[in-house]
């Protein structure tokens, strides 16, 4: 979870108690931070989305160069002979 969101801990609003306008302002406000908590995590979501693709992109770069040095090597003649023949 993102260290900048704060936590919000349930509180149960007795809906008796409360006249209509106020009730309607505590939905409100809870709504609110539950938006910015929402785009906050969306912002995340997507910046980690972002670096696993550079980081697929930057491994499939690896594997190619990987294999093209293992068929280098297979090659037999490209190396000349060890220095005690």
């Amino acid at each position: 979870m993102c260290r900048h969101l704060r936590k919000v801990e349930k509180v149960k609003i007795p809906m008796t108690n409360q006249p209509l306008s106020d009730r309607l302002d505590d939905l409100e406000i809870r709504f609110s931070y539950q938006q910015e908590t929402i785009d906050s995590l969306n912002e995340t979501v997507t910046k980690q989305w972002e670096t696993l693709e550079q980081l697929r992109l930057h491994i499939e770069r690896l594997e190619g160069r990987m294999r093209d040095m293992a068929d280098l090597s297979a090659e037999p003649g490209n190396e000349p002979p060890p220095p005690h023949y």
